[in-house]
């Protein structure tokens, strides 16, 4: 008598799990992957432009407030560098620039930081890097004059350095600077707080009548006499490698300097 074997109940399941369509069912899935990411996964180059564009805008803004003057601004300007065509290049009111200094070649620098002697006052030193944004001035005029924003500055004007970053003054008075002892010059003041102790006279070196990007002129204080100086003698401690700027009352080769990096406002033609 031949003896039926009884059917295995675990190869009748994996016979019914395998069947053709659950192969076909696997082959597709492993030819055809589709992986559920997530949304900012599938769409990772829209939100790279959209943050780009977000960047771009907040540079604008930042240039728009930044060269926010008092007047109208003008529809063009010309930025400009000693390296650049400087000559006949008029330094107008409202004209962002740095100051160089001849003999070192050091910009006239503020950054808020107080003296830790004399007034206490916001430090004015002479920084070495061209590309510090701390070294930016805008040329302002005084209050008690008609001048305004594009007009030229002849030899003899009084005028105003208004610190970029900070919007305080370039001053002086009869504190002794730091290191040598002459006259502390320093930064003070804001928007609507300025006096006379803000007051510079142009003068600028040779047959000029107004001021030049490429002329070489002098800064006399109104209210000391002091000319805007600096030499070689430099800070060891917090403003390390930054030189001393100060004022003294006598004409020196040390205190001569120069219109630098800038935006220089075009004339504003009179109507």
């Amino acid at each position: 008598m031949i003896a039926r074997s009884k059917p295995d109940p675990l190869k009748s399941h994996f016979a019914r799990e395998i069947s053709p369509s659950s192969v076909e069912k696997r082959e597709h899935l492993r030819k055809n992957p589709k992986v559920d990411y997530p949304f900012w996964q599938q769409n990772w180059f829209i939100g790279l432009l959209f943050l780009m564009a977000m960047g771009f805008f907040g540079l604008a803004l930042f240039l728009v407030l930044t060269f926010d003057f008092d007047q109208d601004s003008p529809s063009s300007a010309a930025a400009s560098s000693p390296s650049s065509s400087s000559q006949n290049v008029e330094v107008t009111y409202g004209t962002v620039l740095k100051l160089m200094h001849e003999k070192t070649k050091f910009r006239l620098h503020s950054h808020d930081v107080p003296y830790g002697s004399g007034s206490g006052q916001q430090s004015v030193t002479g920084f070495p890097n061209v590309d510090d944004s701390n070294s930016y001035w805008i040329v302002r005029p005084t209050h008690d004059t008609s001048a305004k924003q594009g007009d030229t500055i002849p030899n003899g004007a009084i005028i105003r350095l208004q610190h970029m970053r900070t919007r305080k003054w370039l001053h002086s008075h009869l504190h002794a600077s730091p290191i040598s002892g002459n006259l502390e010059v320093s930064c003070f003041g804001g928007e609507s707080e300025s006096d006379t102790g803000d007051y510079w006279r142009l003068i600028i070196e040779g047959s000029g009548k107004t001021w030049k990007q490429d002329q070489r002129i002098r800064l006399q204080h109104v209210d000391t006499g002091g000319y805007l100086h600096s030499h070689d003698k430099k800070y060891s401690r917090i403003a390390g490698g930054q030189q001393e700027v100060c004022g003294v009352r006598e004409k020196r080769a040390d205190n001569v300097w120069l219109a630098a990096e800038g935006v220089y406002l075009p004339i504003t033609e009179s109507k």
